[in-house]
């Protein structure tokens, strides 16, 4: 089409044809006047309303919509993706929430935006946000950025599915099982079951339910009334969402024992048996070890064979959170880190992190392939889970899982995976741990920061002791001045500039 076409004006979708302009008394001014309400004529002849609403037009001007997406992505591309490796940028351009809230004019009024109103409140939003993928972005368990599964984000934001039936979703969910089918090799089960969650939080909810369920299934119907004090056992350095989840299930986090860990942060079995026979003295009912492969602040991996020796023997579930540490399964050199996690009943493993497929990306992991995970959450709604279908339904996968509406997560890791292939991912596993090497080294040489302990995996953790302080002798004082805060916020000034 030719740029005087392209510039014609025509009938506006959803609404009334704009006015035309043309010489005043032309000839072709009224030939378009007479047009113009012909068609609003037929509008209304054919227009079906309900309530003053009409039902058959456009609920939106497409036309109008595909050019503020495409005019969006341009500054995505721009602002976002193309600096996403820039250090002359900002990590963050920091300021006050009160000042943040006049910039950004959070208030929705009655009357919508223009677009170029909206495309500025774009760019300011990516402006003042943390860009997560900056090379300095040091602040959390995830960083970087992974141009595959970025694209595997726009399309399922595209097509905006829901991961429950085949019928509604058949790609995504043939994508997932074999995702969980290929992270299950790598935990070294024959076979197993899995879903993916919104969160390893989530999936350490979904294992300690599951490992409840195992132990007694009546309380699917019964509830928890008439059941013995359930008690559960983890390391003292664990995730946070062990108790979240306690709490949330009713079992009450005076019902985990926190097990002591070592000076590298383990958890020590010695202790762990001593816990359960004393829970079973107390007249409780244990039913589930939490052990960490990959603890938050230390990188810590507890010793999974020996966890799950007392396991065995007292005939516990056996979880392990490997929400952080799961990734090294896939480095021929790392992975034995996890040595012993073949022994697990459940495994969490969050490949937005180490792996970079994007938040969120998480799996529960589960050696049982009996449907234990269906029998646990299935509440069999008739209108969604018919078993008459005109297809295999046993690929109706959304009865294991808490949700009804789930995100396909699984896709932006498979289709990482392809693109980088199984090699690709353990280089970036393996290139993790070197740069902490080489971080460990460069801290040993410096005057002024000390190495808290020699990491085991991409956690490293030192002090940073600053002049005023490099003199006084290790103390209470010292390390109550070291602890006061001003270090932290040393640090978080200058990555934020």
């Amino acid at each position: 089409m030719d740029s005087s076409a392209r510039e014609r004006p025509g009938p506006r979708r959803g609404g009334a044809s704009p006015p035309l302009r043309s010489a005043p008394g032309s000839h072709r001014e009224g030939e378009m006047e007479d047009g113009i309400c012909k068609q609003e004529m037929l509008q209304k002849k054919n227009a079906v309303l309900v309530d003053g609403v009409v039902l058959n037009g456009p609920i939106m001007d497409s036309k109008a919509g595909e050019k503020f997406v495409e005019e969006a992505c341009n500054i995505i591309m721009e602002k976002v993706i193309q600096k996403a490796d820039d250090v002359t940028e900002k990590v963050c351009e920091w300021q006050d929430p009160e000042t943040l809230k006049q910039i950004l004019d959070l208030e929705m009024r009655d009357a919508g935006e223009s677009h170029q109103k909206l495309l500025q409140l774009c760019q300011d939003v990516i402006q003042y946000s943390v860009k997560t993928s900056h090379p300095r972005f040091f602040n959390q368990l995830y960083a970087g950025i992974d141009y595959y599964s970025l694209v595997a984000r726009f399309i399922t934001e595209a097509l905006n599915p829901s991961v429950y039936t085949y019928e509604v979703s058949p790609v995504f969910l043939l994508v997932e099982e074999a995702v969980i089918k290929k992270m299950i090799e790598f935990i070294g089960w024959e076979e197993g079951d899995g879903i993916f969650n919104p969160g390893g939080s989530v999936s350490n909810m979904y294992a300690m339910n599951l490992a409840r369920y195992k132990f007694c299934p009546e309380i699917k119907e019964k509830g928890l009334s008439g059941l013995p004090r359930l008690v559960l056992f983890t390391s003292e350095e664990c995730h946070y969402s062990m108790k979240k989840a306690a709490s949330f299930l009713g079992i009450g986090t005076e019902n985990v024992y926190f097990i002591k860990a070592d000076e590298r942060g383990k958890m020590i079995p010695e202790e762990l048996e001593k816990q359960v026979q004393r829970a079973r003295k107390e007249g409780s009912a244990p039913f589930l070890v939490c052990a960490t492969a990959g603890t938050t602040v230390l990188g810590a991996f507890d010793p999974l064979d020996k966890i799950a020796d007392i396991c065995e023997k007292h005939g516990l579930w056996l979880h392990v959170d490997a929400s952080w540490g799961g990734s090294a399964l896939i480095s021929r050199k790392h992975c034995r880190l996890l040595h012993g996690i073949h022994r697990a009943d459940s495994v969490a493993w969050n490949p937005h992190k180490m792996l970079l497929a994007g938040i969120q990306c998480c799996a529960l992991l589960v050696k049982d392939n009996s449907g234990l995970l269906k029998k646990c959450y299935s509440a069999k709604a008739a209108y969604l889970f018919q078993q008459d279908k005109f297809y295999d339904v046993s690929y109706d996968t959304g009865d294991k899982s808490i949700q009804c509406s789930r995100r396909p997560d699984a896709f932006k890791f498979w289709l990482m995976w392809k693109a980088l292939g199984t090699t690709g991912l353990e280089e970036r596993v393996n290139r993790a741990l070197a740069l902490a090497r080489y971080l460990v080294e460069e801290i040993k040489k410096r005057e002024g920061f000390q190495l808290l302990l020699e990491p085991e995996y991409a956690n490293v953790c030192f002090w940073y002791i600053p002049p005023s302080l490099r003199k006084m002798e290790d103390g209470p004082e010292f390390w109550q001045k070291l602890h006061q805060g001003q270090v932290w916020g040393y640090f978080a000034f200058w990555m934020l500039r």
